[in-house]
């Protein structure tokens, strides 16, 4: 696989100059300064260390063409070819993980996220399968050593949800957790139905990475906070004071509500997290000129026709209609096994970085 040689030669020349600076004295005195340029250098030393290592089997493979055509005999021939052969076979690896590197990253992959799940097309139905969703992320996150934490909820009178918010805690959840923005698209007959009949329900999910009071300034004169007695949803326990904190942020509309905590403190601190997350998200769509577009681009509008992945309960079967990816695993994807989904779409979507990278040049 090939990669961006221009930028490999400007991670080179970063990393030696990072390396005489962290030999400074002056630097050495300054400890801000000092751990500053380490964990710069700690992000490009890998890519670094893989471009050496290229380089040292391109020398290594043109002494072995040499060998081969200066060589005296058929053995010292036979020998420079089989060594050529193994360094193709390592180059090709060696040339893949260092595009791999190369590939610029989402700043937001090592964050945690809030995940939004909403019902679309399909009534109770499509209330259900949030609920279905909800373990199943939850399920996944935990399978990753990250912890959960419900938010708020608007639950139905059968155990389905119209709306559910949960965070997930933990480094590298955006990374994973930001490929189920979307639509998904569920085929099955209701549970709420006595009959046979397939119906096709669709819910919304959206995937938010945490931001911190730093990245995003809110005016607290702008906002309205209304504290009311929690209604039940989440079913962790009777809220018998008002506990439950609705924030709404006035130059844009935005509410946000908690109410899963006893605490009014905690629900007040969750609730401000939410509100961060999309007050960011909104700004960065409007420095692209393209807030309906994202908008419609990650959740769409819950029409059936619009969707990201397909589950089909009477096949067994799940489709990403993204990758063309199908495996009949239903009952262990919906139990949160959704790596082979998650990292066949990074993979391609480093692909389409790269490829967009090199049409750009």
């Amino acid at each position: 696989m090939a990669f961006d040689r221009n930028k490999a030669k400007d991670i080179e020349n970063r990393y030696e100059e990072i390396m005489s600076s962290l030999a400074d004295p002056a630097v050495l005195a300054d400890p801000s300064r000092y751990t500053d340029l380490s964990k710069q250098l700690a992000q490009v030393e890998p890519a670094a260390n893989k471009i050496r290592e290229e380089a040292t089997h391109q020398r290594e493979l043109m002494e072995a063409h040499e060998l081969l055509t200066h060589a005296e005999d058929e053995a010292m021939r036979e020998l420079a070819r089989e060594e050529i052969r193994m360094l193709e076979t390592e180059l090709e690896v060696i040339e893949a993980e260092l595009a791999d590197l190369l590939t610029e990253r989402d700043p937001n992959d090592e964050k945690s996220v809030i995940v939004e799940i909403r019902a679309g097309a399909g009534g109770e139905e499509a209330a259900l399968f949030v609920s279905d969703l909800y373990k199943m992320y939850t399920a996944y996150a935990i399978s990753k050593g990250w912890s959960t934490e419900f938010i708020d909820a608007n639950e139905t009178e059968i155990g389905g949800y119209r709306e559910l918010v949960f965070s997930v805690e933990g480094s590298g959840a955006f990374s994973r957790f930001k490929f189920e923005s979307g639509v998904h698209r569920v085929q099955r007959v209701p549970v709420t139905e006595s009959g046979g009949r397939v119906h096709t329900s669709t819910v919304t999910v959206a995937v938010l990475p945490e931001v911190s009071e730093v990245e995003v300034n809110i005016n607290p004169n702008e906002l309205r906070i209304d504290t009311f007695r929690a209604s039940g949803a989440g079913g962790q326990h009777i809220n018998r004071t008002d506990s439950a904190i609705r924030i709404t942020h006035l130059p844009t509309g935005l509410v946000v509500t908690c109410q899963d905590e006893r605490s009014q403190y905690k629900n007040k601190a969750k609730a401000m997290t939410v509100l961060q997350s999309r007050l960011l998200e909104m700004e960065k769509e409007a420095q692209h000129g393209k807030i309906a577009q994202e908008r419609k681009s990650q959740v769409g509008t819950g029409d059936r026709s619009e969707r990201i992945r397909t589950y089909n309960y009477h096949q067994g079967r799940v489709t990403d209609h993204r990758i063309g990816l199908t495996l009949y695993r239903l009952s262990e994807v919906l139990a949160g096994d959704l790596d082979e989904f998650i990292t066949a779409l990074s993979v391609a979507d480093r692909t389409d970085s790269m490829m967009h990278g090199e049409a750009d040049e």
